[in-house]
């Protein structure tokens, strides 16, 4: 069986990869991640994926679209329900491309994060999954995130310190002040 791995990071994807392949699937990674900001902190993140997946010889599907500007409009009315848009975006064009080209189903290493809002992603999956007649091949990896973690760190892979907007950019530097009573 063919699955299109949606991958936000090599990081997250190196786990997700070895539990596909485990299972006898053929794995084809999708990198396509168009609101990570700063695009130094995009090229990273790609440019670590593309050597990754060379190395375990898994065949990559780039779309490289930096679209800082889009996202920012699309979610400027509600910021703070900003993560169901990248969830869309990223999720549908994976299921999109999974569609058109003859894939059985596919999936995304951002299952593999205890930070991600699990059940809204599996949500979002399940609908492009339905809008686009392709297969959603849903796997909890958060169990390996820790696995993939080390690995990463073996591997000296670079490694991001925030989910990737810039809204979660900013949440990483800035923390909530406690008030004093």
């Amino acid at each position: 069986m063919k699955t299109l791995l949606h991958c936000c990071c090599a990081p997250c994807a190196n786990q997700c990869i070895d539990a596909l392949r485990g299972e006898g699937l053929e794995v084809t990674g999708f990198w396509y991640n168009p609101n990570i900001h700063p695009v130094t902190e995009y090229r990273a993140r790609r440019n670590t994926l593309e050597e990754y997946a060379k190395r375990v010889e898994m065949p990559l599907v780039m779309v490289n679209e930096y679209a800082l500007r889009p996202f920012i409009r699309a979610v400027a009315g509600d910021i703070a329900g900003r993560c169901v848009h990248c969830y869309e975006m990223r999720l549908c064009r994976a299921a999109e491309y999974a569609a058109a080209h003859g894939f059985d189903s596919f999936t995304s290493s951002l299952f593999i994060s205890p930070y991600q809002k699990h059940e809204l992603m599996r949500e979002v999956a399940e609908r492009a999954a339905e809008t686009y007649g392709v297969t959603f091949l849903y796997r909890d990896f958060r169990p390996l995130f820790r696995a993939g973690q080390e690995r990463a760190r073996e591997l000296g892979m670079y490694m991001q310190k925030y989910c990737g907007c810039i809204f979660s950019e900013e949440e990483r530097y800035i923390k909530p002040k406690k008030l004093i009573p």
